[in-house]
């Protein structure tokens, strides 16, 4: 676990809640009535979720609280919260959080709550939970989440409500957070971003901002991308158990796998394989290992160089360009802030393969594998989380759909009509054990190794990756579900 530096610590005198990882943004295309006829033409999939709103442990959120104003602030609640921000350092204004939470507005909650994401002493912490419970009026006894964090619960209220924020918001939000980490001013200054600010909150680490090939530590602590990492033939790779899992890549003729574990500890990875350049974010919080061809911009634009922010846009990763710090929604390869968002540039993805490594290098024996230091002259534990992940989101994330646990691990596709599909891995295992292939709304699934392939009607290759149901659904909410029948 990387943490800050404790001089953010003495600057504010905040308790940190640290929980290192990092994230991604909202995009939600929907399927159109000509694309589900033919998802439900093809075979077996799950019903529609019904209408209910309920969090990953099926707690279903309450009716929310009315907003009777939805333009500015009014005069005297701008004032505290002005006095409010202007206390922000090791002693706050409490009689502000006590006037902001009998303001009767609930949009102030949002801030509200993103203060509790810092704040966790006494009796700052417990004054900003009870003018977050007295503007929401949620009831953190009822929620088990609650009793890991209230924080946690307020801002999955919050989120499944879709409680609108203030004008404003954006720039009170900005002042907080680049506290922090001043890094991020040039985010949160893109007036014509279509980030949601809303969603967004601290990963627990600060920015990754060194260039590319700099492989020295960042100095206040952030999760560094791995630049061009050596590799070695899969004979070489014996290193890394064959029942360990691997997020397996192929661009042209080559194949390349990446150790789950070190992709734990580093999240990203620029690349060079088949003659492309790839950058491939991997959002531990959200299960979801990717592959963008960063050399897929128009001329005259730069190639991208990912890096981790350290934020998180409901429990996922937010990835940015280092080279503009331009943010790019990290599931759909989408610039939703900066240069690039200006520009319209969208990334291609390709298809990332989680697999064992026996079944990956047996599939692909000419595959090489990242060497077994990464280059970083480092050595890496098997399993650096320790399961941190296994009983579901540690960040909001709102609403969660039931049809499935929210750690269960889909394939996500989309289709070419613009249909979201996702395959239960589990179940794809289990029914490709007897059959070739299954198929939905003209994607086909077929086995790689020990993970999977889609393809189009045509036979033409289509990206996939896997991911926790939660984070896929948050991205597609409208996504058609494969089911075995």
């Amino acid at each position: 676990m990387v943490r800050v530096s404790q001089r953010f610590a003495f600057v504010l005198g905040f308790g940190l809640l640290v929980a290192a990882c990092s994230t991604n943004v909202e995009l939600a295309p929907n399927s159109d009535d000509d694309a589900a006829s033919s998802i439900a033409a093809s075979t077996d999939t799950l019903p529609p979720r019904d209408g209910t709103l309920r969090n990953q442990v099926g707690f279903l959120f309450p009716e929310p609280p009315a907003v009777d104003n939805t333009g500015e602030l009014d005069d005297r609640t701008k004032g505290d919260l002005d006095d409010l921000w202007n206390s922000l350092g090791p002693e706050l204004d409490t009689d502000a959080i006590i006037a902001l939470g009998e303001s009767g507005d609930p949009r102030v909650a949002w801030l509200i709550s993103d203060l509790m994401r810092f704040i966790q002493r006494d009796p700052d912490s417990s004054l900003l939970e009870e003018a977050a419970v007295a503007l929401t009026g949620v009831d953190l006894d009822a929620d088990p989440v609650a009793d890991r964090s209230s924080w946690q619960s307020i801002t999955d209220h919050l989120i499944a409500w879709d409680l609108p924020a203030f004008p404003g918001y954006r720039e009170y939000k900005g002042r907080l957070f680049t506290i922090v980490e001043p890094e991020w001013r040039p985010f949160f200054d893109d007036e014509n971003g279509v980030i949601d600010w809303r969603l967004t909150s601290w990963g627990g680490v600060l920015i990754d901002n060194r260039p590319l090939g700099d492989t020295n530590p960042c100095p206040r602590g952030c999760i560094p991308a791995l630049d061009d990492p050596p590799t070695t033939d899969a004979a070489s790779g014996s290193w890394y158990p064959d029942d360990a899992v691997v997020f397996g890549v192929v661009v042209g003729d080559e194949a390349r796998a990446y150790p789950k574990n070190q992709m734990e500890v580093h999240e990203m990875v620029n690349d060079s394989l088949g003659g492309r350049r790839i950058g491939l974010p991997y959002c531990t919080l959200c299960g979801s290992a990717q592959a963008y061809f960063t050399d897929s911009v128009p001329d005259g634009v730069d190639q991208p160089v990912l890096r981790t922010s350290g934020l998180l846009t409901r429990s996922n990763k937010v990835m940015y360009d280092v080279n503009t710090f331009s943010i790019f929604n990290t599931f759909t390869g989408e610039a939703i802030t900066g240069p690039l968002h200006d520009q319209g540039i969208v990334l291609e993805q390709t298809t990332v393969v989680t697999s064992t490594w026996g079944d990956w290098k047996e599939a692909h024996p000419d595959t090489t594998i990242l060497a077994e230091d990464a280059g970083t002259g480092r050595s890496y534990d098997l399993d650096p989380l320790g399961g941190r992940d296994d009983n579901g989101p540690i960040f909001p994330v709102g609403d969660v759909d039931p049809r499935l646990p929210s750690q269960a691990q889909v394939v996500g596709v989309i289709a070419p009509d613009g249909t979201a599909i996702a395959f239960p891995a589990e179940a794809l295992t289990e029914t490709l054990e007897t059959t070739d292939s299954v198929e939905l709304g003209g994607i086909t699934i077929t086995k790689d190794g020990g993970g999977f392939l889609a393809t189009s009607n045509d036979g033409s290759s289509v990206a996939a990756h896997q991911s926790f149901w939660f984070a896929w659904t948050q991205f597609h909410p409208d996504t058609a579900v494969w089911s075995a029948g």
